[in-house]
């Protein structure tokens, strides 16, 4: 039987309104692949530059300090978050103790408040000068000589272990919450004690999960600039800067940069391994739920002392302080620059939230339509620059856009015979271009999530009645999507106002933020000062830690 005339010609008139034509969304989607990934090329192709004088400076004086501060920091923070998390997920899954139902959701709050405002409060209470030991020597009259300097390695690791353990606890918490009690039974059964199940049953069960938190902390680690620099922690990422600015040398802030890069991929190619070697899986289709054991007397009120503490260190008391020296400050500081501060955070959050969102709508559509090698090929690696330092993209953005502008001019000037100055170079261009490569991950994410929930069979019962193309798109997958797309939008908006390392290096002229404001500040030591750009962050960061709760407890 062949089809009429009649039901031909709509499906032909439809066909060149389709934007979900497989050939244009791959290549739409190439290209945004080709435009993110630009800047870690540039960085790469930098090895090749001749190594001047200030290359040759540095590897003969910082590298070897480079080099072990990153060591150290990254075996602290692993080994850290991996203690804090694991553990605090485990006690919240298994086990009833006092204040249990708030230290569930309450411990992921620490999420909210970027490291470096970690950084400049931690030194601001706990330095030689700080209310702690002020405190100890005039009341109680305690010498300090006794007291842990906070201007140290160990207390950067702290800071960073106290900022991004929440990473390793929601993913641990979720596995082992999907594990159920049937593994520890079993293990029980044969003579194990609780305990001796949790680290032979439980924690190898779980690994890949808590790899992969683990992994999600120590990317930040190595991407962080305003934590290391409050602290004047050389790293990676401050040489990077330095070499910018300080030696005026992008040639030898490439090379660096593409160090770093070679230890981040070191890192993904560990983690990679180390999840495709576990097989470990739920043998049940619903795992039978958890029976907590009920921690009674001194263990119960321990663990509560354990978790307070944890989320007093991490949250409550970060929070006090900066509320704190904000209002001893609010009416001598806040005037009308704020106000500049403000709506240049905002306008750039939000206009990058757009341009990631729709450019993570592009990708997901088009693997959705035409899930080839090429599409899946070109999504992941559209979605690699969340594993970047914030530094290494904004050097790649930068060299990048000032390759084209001179190859603008030169253009122009050979065409025209007319000398004009840079066209891009000193714009929002370069500045976009590396939030861009960075976040796109983050937007991709929950669109991607969303449009998994949206079955083949919905799309098939939408062209039979006659619904493709825009129509499909405007009233079938944009309803299904709000969530996501919202999600999305959130996310993106928060993590480019927290943002610091591109928004120092790449902003244009006059086009200060909230988080270049605190970087200022605590670099001339006015912590006091640095509270109310802070204050305005957390609040607007507890936005995506409220949408991961909910969403955990979703998954639950």
């Amino acid at each position: 039987m062949t089809d009429s005339p009649s039901v031909i010609k709509p499906m032909v008139r439809l066909l060149p309104e389709r934007i979900g034509r497989p050939g244009r969304l791959t290549i739409l989607s190439t290209g945004i692949a080709a435009v993110v990934l630009a800047p870690l090329a540039v960085v790469l192709f930098s090895v090749f530059s001749p190594a001047g004088d200030v290359w040759e400076h540095l590897l003969h004086t910082v590298m070897a300090r480079l080099l072990l501060n990153t060591l150290w920091l990254v075996l602290g923070v692993g080994i850290g978050t991996t203690v804090l998390g694991v553990s605090l997920a485990w006690l919240t899954v298994t086990c009833e103790f006092p204040g249990r139902r708030v230290f569930d959701w309450a411990l992921v709050l620490p999420l909210a408040i970027p490291a470096y405002v970690f950084a400049f409060v931690s030194i601001g209470l706990l330095d030689f000068t700080g209310p702690v030991q002020t405190f100890l020597r005039s009341s109680l009259g305690i010498g300090t000589g006794w007291f842990p300097r906070i201007r140290s390695t160990g207390g950067v690791i702290a800071v960073m272990i106290l900022a991004f353990y929440p990473y390793v606890y929601l993913l641990s918490r979720n596995a082992f919450f999907t594990q159920g009690r049937r593994g520890i039974e079993a293990a029980q059964s044969l003579g194990h004690s609780q305990w001796k199940a949790f680290f032979r049953v439980a924690v190898p069960m779980a690994r890949p999960w808590i790899a992969a938190g683990v992994m999600l902390a120590l990317m930040e680690t190595l991407a962080d600039f305003g934590t290391v620099a409050t602290f004047n922690f050389d790293t990676f990422t401050t040489a990077i800067y330095k070499a910018w600015y300080g030696l005026f040398s992008l040639t030898a802030a490439g090379q660096l940069s593409s160090i770093l890069v070679v230890i981040v991929f070191l890192l993904l190619l560990a983690e990679q391994r180390l999840r495709s070697r576990s097989r470990y899986v739920q043998s049940e289709k619903v795992s039978v739920p958890m029976i907590r054991k009920n921690l009674r007397g001194l263990r119960g009120w321990a663990t509560f002392v354990y978790a307070g503490t944890v989320l007093s260190l991490g949250f409550l008391i970060p929070v006090f302080q900066l509320a704190v020296w904000s209002s001893g400050i609010l009416r001598s500081d806040l005037d009308v620059r704020y106000f500049g501060f403000l709506t240049h955070s905002i306008f750039l959050g939000a206009l990058t939230a757009g341009l990631v969102t729709a450019c993570a709508m592009i990708l997901v559509y088009a693997n959705r339509l035409n899930n080839t090698f090429w599409t899946q090929l070109t999504v992941r690696s559209a979605t690699l620059g969340y594993a970047l330092p914030g530094a290494v993209l904004a050097i790649g953005g930068i060299i990048l856009v000032t390759w084209v502008d001179h190859r603008l001019i030169a253009g122009v000037q050979s065409v025209f015979h007319v000398k004009i100055g840079f066209l891009i170079t000193g714009t929002l261009f370069a500045m976009l271009l590396a939030y861009l490569a960075r976040f796109l991950v983050v937007g991709h994410s929950p669109v991607d999530s969303a449009m998994q929930r949206i079955t083949p069979s919905t799309d098939e019962t939408a062209r039979s009645l006659g619904v493709s193309g825009i129509a499909m798109l405007r009233r079938v997958h944009l309803p299904m999507l709000r969530a996501g797309l919202l999600t999305a939008v959130a996310l993106v908006f928060v993590d480019v106002m927290k943002e610091m390392p591109i928004t120092l290096m790449t902003r244009p002229f006059g086009w200060d933020t909230l988080a270049v404001r605190i970087f200022e500040m605590t670099s001339e030591g006015e912590w006091d000062r640095a509270a109310l750009p802070a204050v305005a962050l957390v609040l607007t960061g507890l936005i995506p830690v409220i949408l991961l709760v909910r969403q955990s407890s979703r998954s639950v």
